[in-house]
């Protein structure tokens, strides 16, 4: 193929208050803390001089606030299904808090009661795979971490149970998916860069 295949690039939101003491954050709307606004500012640098046919940020604020710190919130679009993953009842639970009563508890096999299975995220991710598929040129979304597992073993289509869990992701970190050769090939890129994060 002589002209070059799109590369997906996955932005996680900076840090907030949550993200540092490791409670779930769904769709509670939470603000960067300092340091993750600065981070987000760092990864504005990390994209400087790439270029984007389309930009999407889910509407949550930490998400948002990313996207514009580091300078893509002129030209973002709001995409509702790039929000994180629903806890319902275990919104702002620790997992070893849910641990103690389900002591083998695991997210992208048991889901959370009250909010989104397994099937469920899978299924956004589906639609949204779909979506970026069909995008000429690369594309620059930002998200939370583990919606932007999901999304990346959909893409590379994976079963979601056995191995959304074993990608590890850093706030303000940027992940990248695309092709090998041909679109029949797709891969990630790229993993969890965190060069431009301050510690």
């Amino acid at each position: 193929m002589s002209e070059e295949l799109p590369i997906i690039y996955l932005a996680r939101h900076g840090e907030t208050a949550w993200s540092l003491t490791g409670q779930h954050t769904g769709l509670t709307d939470l603000p960067l803390t300092e340091r993750g606004e600065r981070n987000a500012r760092q990864l504005g640098e990390r994209l400087r001089g790439l270029t984007f046919a389309k930009v999407y940020t889910s509407p949550l604020q930490r998400a948002a606030r990313t996207c514009e710190l580091a300078g893509f919130g002129a030209v973002a679009e709001v995409d509702r299904e790039l929000v994180e993953w629903d806890y319902g009842q275990y919104e702002g639970r620790r997992t070893a808090e849910i641990r103690a009563e389900r002591p083998d508890w695991e997210l992208f096999r048991d889901g959370c009661p009250g909010g989104e299975s397994p099937a469920q995220a899978a299924a956004r991710a589906d639609r949204v795979v779909r979506r970026l598929r069909t995008v000429q040129g690369d594309v620059l979304l930002f998200s939370s971490g583990h919606f932007i597992r999901v999304l990346a073993t959909r893409w590379i289509e994976l079963e979601l149970t056995a191995n959304a869990r074993r990608f590890m992701l850093s706030t303000a970190s940027l992940s990248a998916v695309g092709y090998e050769n041909e679109l029949s090939r797709p891969v990630i890129r790229l993993w969890n860069e965190t060069n431009h994060v301050s510690a």
